[in-house]
């Protein structure tokens, strides 16, 4: 791999590179290796004050909140979509350093971006309100407006295509926006700053301030003059982004939180076809994944054959140099978030669960954050690696009798965002995804997001839905005009 060509690393308000109004800075790290990167412009409140000024300014008096049309601002964010896909490389590259995921997963990512962007470019001019007939008397319309600025906070799993599923919405709304990116992955938003100018967006309409979230979020989601919040992220931090919402303004917030997602696989399954799908989608991303399915249900009938063939593929699957292309699984995205796997590992262990495979950390040259496959059996569903998210490449395989109790099992859990089902019987997989509590349910498929298709959760994995028109609609305000015919006719005489 050639060096990657980094991105500006001050702070995006109105257009403009500045540096943060402390001039601190903060250190982003290469977890295949563990070296240095770069040093990004450290913002904090001050820096957030100026960037909420530029979007308030950008809204309220700027072009693209006063003259510019709907389609106009539909062909600018096309022309943003169109930038990405030019810029596709660079952006991939800057992922997998930031991030640690293989270079094969961040360009379907950056793929995923322009798709998205494209998407509700479209959506910019089709948003239309209603006409209410009331009576001979009176005519209602409703009119949807922008909600105005916008706040978004992203995690680290993955920085481009979350930012992008909240701008685009945004965008097609006629909101502006100001941003926060992960710390730990803050290269790849700052590059988009610099195709957001190239396209024609006005001044203020997009801020990116880096920082760390006990700074810059938290003086997002208790500033007093930002209209709606946006955050993904853990459970633990969206109820803090939801305190502070409700402390300030009563901001409304969309949180896409966590989850502990079943994949259930059902007797009459194909065993070779779901292995080897499912060796596709769970270490995805290093398993750095809200929606991981970390918990297999298999059915006793099919339990021993399944689990053979899982292990046999599984073994396949090669960790190491994330810039690789033979490589499946890079490192994890910090020695913070490997050590904490490593913990659950050996929580499962102690627990009384058996470690089928894996289960030990794995090192280039002595170094990176890396860990194996990891494979759990006897695991019993009180046990902490059944319960809680692990945020890594960690699976239990769970046998199971019954559709109602495989039902009740898969739902015994705070959260809800997403479920698989495998099976030939349609009728089945229907009743089965009805009594899910899942925000997203695949059926002889998994983690299969598209722009068109809403996506958020049940229970704490959160409030909201982001991508398809679901997710415009939490960035607009619904007006009421209710007309008098009477008063019309009183003025013409």
């Amino acid at each position: 791999m050639s060096k990657v060509q980094l991105p500006n690393t001050k702070l995006f308000i109105n257009n403009e590179w500045v540096e943060s109004v402390s001039g601190n800075k903060f250190k982003t790290f290469n977890p295949a290796n563990e070296e240095l990167i770069c040093e990004v412009s450290e913002g904090d409140k001050a820096d957030v004050d100026k960037a909420v000024i530029s979007a308030r300014n950008a809204f309220e008096n700027g072009p693209w909140g006063t003259t510019m049309t709907a389609e106009e601002r539909g062909k600018t964010i096309l022309k943003l979509a169109d930038l990405i896909q030019d810029h596709k490389e660079r952006l991939a590259q800057l992922e997998t350093l930031d991030c640690g995921k293989s270079i094969l997963s961040a360009r379907e990512d950056i793929d995923f971006c322009v798709r998205v962007i494209r998407y509700f470019g479209g959506w910019a001019d089709k948003i239309q309100g209603k006409t209410i007939p009331i009576s001979s008397e009176f005519t209602s319309i409703t009119r949807h407006e922008p909600i105005g600025v916008v706040a978004m906070i992203v995690a680290w799993n993955y920085p481009l295509m979350l930012l992008c599923w909240k701008l685009g919405p945004a965008l097609a709304a006629g909101c502006t926006v100001v941003a926060k990116s992960s710390e730990f992955t803050p290269l790849s938003a700052l590059y988009l700053c610099e195709l957001i100018k190239e396209a024609g967006f006005p001044p203020g309409v997009f801020n990116l301030v880096s920082g760390l979230g006990s700074t810059v979020g938290n003086a997002l989601s208790h500033h007093m003059d930002i209209d709606k919040i946006s955050f993904t992220g853990s459970t633990i931090t969206g109820r803090k982004i939801m305190e502070g919402a409700a402390k300030s303004n009563l901001k409304p917030v969309t949180l896409e939180l966590g989850g502990k997602s079943p994949n259930i696989f059902f007797a009459d399954c194909d065993i070779e076809h779901c292995v080897n799908a499912a060796k596709d989608y769970v270490f995805s991303n290093n398993s750095q994944n809200c929606c991981f399915s970390s918990r297999f249900f298999v059915h006793e009938s099919i339990h021993d054959a399944f689990l053979a063939l899982f292990t046999e593929k599984i073994k396949q699957l090669k960790v190491g140099d994330p810039y690789d292309e033979f490589n499946h699984l890079g490192p994890l995205v910090s020695k913070q978030q490997h050590d904490r796997v490593l913990g659950y590992i050996e929580k499962g262990k102690s627990e009384g669960a058996k470690c089928h495979l894996g289960g030990t950390k794995h090192q280039v040259d002595g170094k990176g954050y890396f860990i194996q496959p990891t494979i759990f059996t006897n695991v019993t569903d009180d046990m902490t690696i059944c319960k809680e998210e692990i945020f890594g490449p960690v699976v239990v395989i769970l046998p199971f009798k019954t559709v109602d109790e495989v039902i009740k099992r898969a739902n015994n859990t705070t959260y809800g965002l997403a479920a698989g089902i495998w099976t030939k019987d349609i009728s089945l997989a229907l009743n089965v995804s009805n009594k899910l509590k899942a925000g997203s349910v695949w059926v002889n498929n998994y983690d299969n997001c598209l722009p068109q298709v809403p996506f958020g959760g049940f229970k704490q994995s959160g409030i909201g839905r982001d991508l398809s028109e679901y997710a415009i609609q939490s960035y607009l305000s619904v007006k009421a005009v209710t007309i008098s015919h009477k008063t019309l006719h009183a003025q013409q005489h």
